[in-house]
C-alpha cells in the first residue's frame, strides 16, 4: 500500500512547531503504522525518536564542523587492511579515550601518506560525540593564525582558548624550521596543557629531531621532555594511502 498524502493542516502544524523535518520521512512512517496495527503511542514515540536522532546527528555534525574535523575522517572509513604496521590494541586502546580523561596526549608518527592525518580527526570525532570540546588544526595554519592575532592584539586570548579546549589536535608538526615567535606558541600551550589537557600531534619526526628545529634550545628541550613523558606514541609505517588515489586512465 503506497503511502497517504499529507493533510495540509498536518504539515501546518508540524511546521509551527518546528518539526517540519519530520515530513519526510512521515508517510512511510505513518504506513508501517498501519500494516503494523502500531499503538498510537509507539507511534508517536517513534516519530520524535526520529527527530531526536536527526538533531543529534545535526548537532553533532555541526560541533565537528567548528572543530575543523574533515566529516570523512572517521573509524568507520579506517581501512584496517592497508599496507600499513602500527601498534592495534594501542590504537583501540585510544579510542576508548581513556587519555582524554587523564589528560594524556598522543603522538602519531609516521612517512607521508600512511593515514596520521586521518587517525588525529577520527579521535577528534570520537571525543566530539562524548561530549567534549575539540579543536583541530594544522600546524603551518596555526602558527599563521597566531601571528595575525598579535597584529590585532588578540594573541592572548586566542592562546587561552588553545590552551584551555579539551582536546588539541595539531596535525603535520615539525614539517619545518619554526622561527622564535611559534618555538615560544607551541612552548606555551604544551606547558598549559601539561597535565591538564590532552593534545594529539601528527609528525613525520620523531621528537628528538623536534630539537633541531626549534628556535631555543632550552624552549625546545623543556617542550619535548613535558610532551613526549606525558604521550602514547602510536607509530605508524608503510605504504602511502596517496598510491591507491591517483588517477588512472580508462581502457576503451
Amino acid at each position: 500500500m503506497p503511502p497517504r498524502e499529507l493533510s495540509r493542516d498536518l504539515v501546518r502544524v508540524l511546521k509551527t512547531l518546528k518539526l517540519g523535518k519530520v515530513l519526510p520521512a512521515l508517510p512511510e512512517r505513518l504506513r508501517q503504522a498501519r500494516e503494523r496495527g502500531m499503538d498510537p503511542e509507539d507511534l508517536l514515540l517513534l516519530l520524535l525518536s526520529d527527530e531526536v536522532q536527526r538533531r543529534d546527528c545535526n548537532r553533532l555534525a555541526s560541533r565537528a564542523q567548528r572543530a575543523q574535523l574533515a566529516p570523512s575522517m572517521v573509524f568507520d572509513e579506517w581501512d584496517a587492511g592497508a599496507k600499513i604496521t602500527y601498534d592495534r590494541q594501542l590504537l583501540d586502546q585510544l579510542r576508548l579515550l581513556q587519555f582524554l580523561e587523564r589528560h594524556h596526549h598522543v603522538l602519531i608518527m609516521g612517512p607521508v601518506g600512511v593515514g596520521k592525518t586521518m587517525l588525529a580527526h577520527a579521535l577528534g570525532h570520537e571525543a566530539i560525540r562524548r561530549g567534549h570540546g575539540v579543536h583541530c588544526e594544522s600546524a603551518e595554519k596555526l602558527f599563521r593564525r597566531l601571528r595575525a592575532a598579535r597584529l590585532d592584539d588578540t594573541h592572548a586570548a586566542e592562546l587561552r582558548r588553545l590552551a584551555t579546549v579539551d582536546l588539541l589536535i595539531v596535525d603535520d608538526f615539525g614539517l619545518r624550521a619554526m622561527n622564535a615567535l611559534e618555538t615560544a606558541d607551541i612552548y606555551e600551550l604544551v606547558t598549559a596543557r601539561h597535565q591538564n589537557a590532552s593534545m594529539v600531534l601528527t609528525s613525520n619526526r620523531d621528537p628528538s629531531e623536534w630539537l633541531g628545529i626549534l628556535a631555543d634550545p632550552l624552549l625546545a628541550q623543556a617542550l619535548v621532555d613535558r610532551f613526549t613523558n606525558n604521550a602514547y606514541d602510536l607509530v605508524i609505517e608503510g605504504e602511502s594511502y596517496r598510491k591507491n588515489q591517483k588517477p588512472r586512465s580508462q581502457a576503451g
